[in-house]
């Protein structure tokens, strides 16, 4: 018997003999990781294109919302998505839609780039492993915000300020050129608390939305991670971008004032606070003044995330299969 039972000991441990081991349970939230192991240029090298993917691709929209927000305080009143476009082609024609692209495509790179990097490294920080602390992500985004802002702020000014009415500006040069000489540097930061104030909570409203509609996505149909994720991500960003757009609309219209002050006709405030901002709005348009161009906001941000995003996670799968091939070739 002893014998027996050494024989059998010693089959168990040969491998043809080791029971098979059950099939692991599908768990979306490997899937939904709190760090994808990308390298650090990676990850601004997929930012920047998506980034720049996003804002080139819904330039117009965001010319009908700058439009909106900014002529209520100019002599021209265009505070409806049919007059702007009327005003816009009026003046200058299709091509007045992409006045001040230029400005948007030498900001919109570098500010994306910084923006998933910091989101990237702080939601591996914050997180603490766990992918589903929806606190860390909006946290997350926050910080990257901060960091994003400071570079795109300057740019943007420069871009609201091209894309109005007979915009006194040649172009972008000449814009910052004019800007430095009559206002100095400070006021292309003009905005930038105000900015940065609006993006904090559109950013934690995006991203906590944007990491828990694809984590619920990815937990209804666990079928379509392999064959159209880009569904999911694309799905997700639109709900991110549309709720955390509506939200931050009044905080936005008070952005483009400070950034289009005394420009066409649009009032200069004296403080540049956003108080002065919000009171000169009440009193002029009421409480509506302050959610003008929401329906171009949130026509803007739904499908502009949803490319965003789709794009940001193409290039991220793109670049873990060169990094297993790497890894296997090594």
């Amino acid at each position: 018997m002893a014998t027996e039972a050494t024989e059998a000991s010693a089959k168990l441990k040969s491998p043809d003999f080791r029971p098979v081991p059950s099939p692991p349970d599908f768990h979306p939230e490997i899937l939904v990781s709190a760090h994808d192991g990308l390298r650090f240029w990676q990850f601004m090298i997929a930012g920047s294109i998506a980034g720049s993917v996003e804002h080139m691709a819904m330039f117009p929209v965001d010319t009908v919302k700058t439009h909106m927000q900014a002529l209520g305080s100019c002599p021209i009143k265009s505070v409806g998505v049919r007059q702007a476009l009327r005003s816009i082609l009026k003046t200058e024609g299709p091509a007045g839609f992409y006045r001040g692209i230029g400005a948007m495509g030498l900001g919109a790179g570098p500010a994306h780039a910084v923006y998933f990097t910091v989101y990237e490294d702080c939601k591996k920080f914050f997180s603490g492993g766990d992918p589903n602390n929806s606190v860390a992500h909006a946290a997350s985004g926050v910080c990257a915000t901060v960091a994003s802002d400071a570079v795109f702020t300057p740019m943007d000014m420069v871009k609201q300020r091209l894309q109005l009415s007979n915009s006194p500006y040649k172009g972008v040069l000449d814009c910052v050129t004019r800007v430095l000489r009559d206002e100095g540097f400070k006021a292309f930061y003009a905005s930038y608390r105000t900015t940065v104030l609006m993006n904090a909570p559109f950013t934690a409203v995006h991203f906590a939305t944007y990491e828990a509609a694809k984590r619920g996505l990815l937990e209804v149909s666990p079928e379509i991670v392999n064959n159209e994720q880009w569904i999911v991500h694309a799905t997700a960003g639109a709900a991110a971008g549309a709720s955390a757009a509506f939200v931050t609309t009044p905080l936005d219209v008070v952005k483009t004032q400070l950034q289009c002050q005394g420009v066409c006709g649009c009032d200069r405030f004296k403080s540049g606070s956003i108080e002065d901002v919000v009171r000169t709005i009440l009193k002029k348009d009421g409480y509506r003044g302050l959610m003008r161009g929401w329906v171009p906001r949130m026509l803007f941000h739904a499908p502009a995330a949803a490319i965003c995003w789709s794009t940001y996670e193409a290039i991220k799968s793109l670049f873990q299969e060169l990094n297993g091939s790497s890894d296997e070739m090594t």
